[in-house]
């Protein structure tokens, strides 16, 4: 992670648009009510999910490819850590990225060190709804 502590609050600042990456049909699913809280809260976001689905009214994407760039510049993922190395492929080859946010319990040093090192602002291990609660 690249993102000092005190940084995180600008960056909610500045991104008030998103790409949830793994947005779940399931409403249970924190990749659910995550995005739903973020919402509610004043930020817009769509969704990537392999399987065509609603959910909620968030637009979903079957790839990060096909996201808009203005919601592609902030990534914020919901894979299991063994997967981000996958999801750095492919974030460095749609480009456009700006910050790739890790949800809590999501972390893995090299994928996120390879983000880094093409100027990425990562975010690991960190939940989005605990962020917002503390900084707003």
């Amino acid at each position: 992670m690249n993102v000092k502590d005190n940084e995180i609050k600008a960056l909610l600042e500045k991104y008030k648009k998103f790409s949830v990456y793994g947005l779940s049909p399931d409403q249970t699913k924190a990749s659910h009510y995550v995005p739903l809280y973020m919402r509610d809260h004043g930020w817009e976001m769509v969704g990537t999910y392999p399987k065509n689905h609603e959910a909620n009214g968030f637009k979903i994407y079957s790839s990060l490819k096909e996201v808009p760039t203005e919601y592609r510049k902030f990534v914020d993922v919901f894979r299991s850590s063994d997967r981000i190395p996958e999801v750095v492929d492919e974030v460095l080859a749609v480009g456009g990225v700006e910050v790739l946010w890790l949800q809590l319990g999501i972390s893995h040093p090299e994928a996120e060190s390879r983000a880094e090192k093409a100027g990425i602002k990562v975010v690991s291990d960190r939940c989005l709804i605990i962020e917002h609660k503390r900084w707003f």
